[in-house]
């Protein structure tokens, strides 16, 4: 069972490797003169035997040669190493590129789904343990075979009796080291599953301190923390114990081995019919059969950490990407808007959005009101083609925006979400990111200004460099979100949407920033959500959407007179 397991992974993880088309040649290089330095370890035991059988009268030549050799192996030796090693983080560089790449063009369902902590484990560790595996464990384990061939077949020249106790004996040492190398195996299995779990849970907390100490969460999370350390140990333990046991083991088996064959050619070395050179040699070999033994046992256990992560990144790599039928790039300026019978779930068997029409002229501004969990911000996602309908389409002039490249069509969309999301950085940083053309200073101070950030930011030491940490800590939840605001003045987009835009903000702040919205609103096509009546009532056309679908539609006053359900939620939301 094992076996297969691990003639699957092994295939698995060279499958995986080609992907990401590693350097072969390197591999290659290395493995040679990993050859060649194990060729010359195995040739110095027979330059010693003539050394100390020749002890007497011994040739300047032999010493002189015997030196190169071993000296010369060992150079190779560490060349080969280095070629390898270079060769591994040329293969793991590549393989996080090729993840990291990846993780960007995911939908945001695979992020909904999926842990922080669980994807930060695949590209750092995963990778770290593909890499050992490529660039350590499997050379060795090859140079390992030839070695323990090598030697074999010189042993039997020498002394096929002496081979022949041996060749039995060793055969013993790894029936007496298979269980533990299986339970070896089991253990560091569970060691990397155990530690990607750690390093997720982790990661979530910390992400969420503020929360974990406004909530007095600390006890618990020390709790559920301290039971994944002591999990951690509890392996660890194990470990310790299997590894506790196996070097003892070896010793003793070693020690019993070269005892046994000490002994027997000590007794044939008395008796003439061998000579003192040749049972030195002998024994040297011996110790270069046992060495690939137990490194050719390390690989085992080595490949069964490695098939975990390898099974673990393909899954990712396996992912469906955010992809356009055809990448079409359209102007969308001057066209209308629609979203057409869409029905959408985030999961199977609960639906979110039943049969929304909507529909938005150019140039107008469209608003969507209701009840928070409506689904609301969910046909935001959908336009923004995070998701895509379950059933319907949204069309821009009559096309599918699925026929539109998306990065065409993100590039004439601005978003100004609830939260005022900003990366860590500097305000230029925020200001800039993913504009693609060159802004002069002046141009950012004009987006400051219109979006009424122009004077806290010129407050600040560092000004337009200013470091506002991570998810900007250091800026008040009004300030990020003017920001933002800012952002969206740059990026000059098509369509214009705001979620909660001014959720954030005091009254004189909000005054302030429904000025720059009606600046940044003209000459384009807004969508707004909104619980503030302020915002929507001046509104080309407003969408009540309440449990997943349009229960009415119209201007402010006529919504008013014909969806009671729309009155009722003004009156209980305005207190009107």
């Amino acid at each position: 069972m094992d076996r297969k397991q691990n003639n699957f992974s092994f295939k698995d993880f060279f499958s995986l490797i080609n992907q990401i088309h590693p350097k072969y040649w390197q591999l290659i290089v290395g493995i040679i003169l990993g050859f060649i330095s194990t060729g010359a370890s195995l040739f110095v035991p027979q330059l010693a035997q003539r050394l100390i059988n020749n002890f007497k009268h011994i040739s300047t030549n032999l010493v002189v040669i015997t030196g190169i050799i071993f000296i010369g192996g060992l150079i190779v030796g560490a060349l080969s190493g280095l070629i390898l090693g270079i060769f591994g983080e040329d293969v793991v560089a590549k393989l996080r590129k090729t993840l990291w790449q990846k993780l960007l063009h995911l939908p945001v369902k695979y992020f909904d789904n999926t842990k922080t902590g669980e994807i930060s484990s695949r590209l750092v560790n995963d990778t770290s343990q593909v890499k050992n595996l490529l660039a350590n464990t499997l050379p060795n384990a090859v140079t390992s075979l030839l070695q323990f061939f090598g030697a074999l077949v010189i042993m039997m020249a020498m002394d096929w009796q002496m081979t022949l106790i041996m060749f039995i004996a060793v055969p013993l040492v790894v029936v007496a080291l298979l269980p533990i190398m299986q339970q070896s195996r089991k253990i560091g299995r569970r060691r990397q599953d155990e530690l990607a779990n750690f390093s997720s849970e982790s990661t979530s907390v910390l992400s969420e301190i503020r929360l974990v100490k406004s909530s007095n969460g600390e006890p618990k999370e020390l709790n559920v923390g301290s039971n994944r350390i002591s999990s951690l140990y509890n392996i660890g333990v194990k470990e310790a114990f299997i590894n506790s046991l196996t070097q003892p083991i070896i010793n003793m088996m070693m020690m019993l081995l070269f005892l046994g064959i000490l002994g027997y050619g000590a007794i044939r070395v008395m008796n003439g019919s061998l000579t003192m050179g040749a049972l030195v040699s002998f024994l040297m070999y011996l110790f270069q059969i046992m060495s690939p033994v137990i490194i050719i046992s390390q690989f085992f256990n080595e490949l069964s950490k490695t098939s975990g992560s390898t099974q673990r990144i393909n899954e990712m790599l396996n992912e469906p990407e955010e992809i356009a039928q055809d990448e079409q790039n359209v102007d969308i300026t001057n066209k209308e808007l629609k979203l057409e019978h869409v029905n959408f779930s985030y999961e199977d068997g609960k639906q979110i959005l039943h049969d929304i029409n909507v529909q938005a002229k150019p140039n107008t501004v469209v608003a969507f009101a209701g009840p928070s969990g409506g689904g609301k911000s969910t046909i935001f996602s959908l336009i923004e083609r995070f998701y895509k309908p379950t059933t319907g389409e949204i069309t821009i002039g009559g096309q599918n925006i699925d026929q539109i490249s998306l990065e065409n069509w993100r590039k004439q969309i601005g978003l100004v979400g609830q939260n005022s999301a900003v990366m860590p950085g500097t305000i230029r940083e925020n200001l800039l990111y993913g504009l693609e053309r060159e802004v002069s200073d002046d141009e950012l101070w004009h987006a400051l200004e219109m979006a009424y950030a122009k004077n806290f930011v010129q407050e600040m030491d560092d000004q337009l460099d200013t470091q506002i940490g991570e998810r900007g800590i250091k800026l008040s939840g009004g300030q990020r979100q003017r920001i933002a605001i800012a952002r969206a003045f740059l990026r000059n987009p098509k369509i214009l949407m705001l979620d909660e835009a001014t959720a954030s903000l005091d009254s004189e702040s909000e005054a302030m920033v429904q000025k720059a919205l009606s600046s940044l609103m003209k000459d384009r096509t807004t969508l707004v959500i909104a619980h503030r009546l302020s915002t929507i009532v001046d509104a080309d056309t407003i969408y009540f959407i309440d449990h997943g679908t349009v229960s009415g539609s119209g201007k402010h006053e006529d919504l008013v007179k014909s969806t009671p359900l729309y009155a009722e939620y003004v009156k209980n939301q305005f207190k009107k």
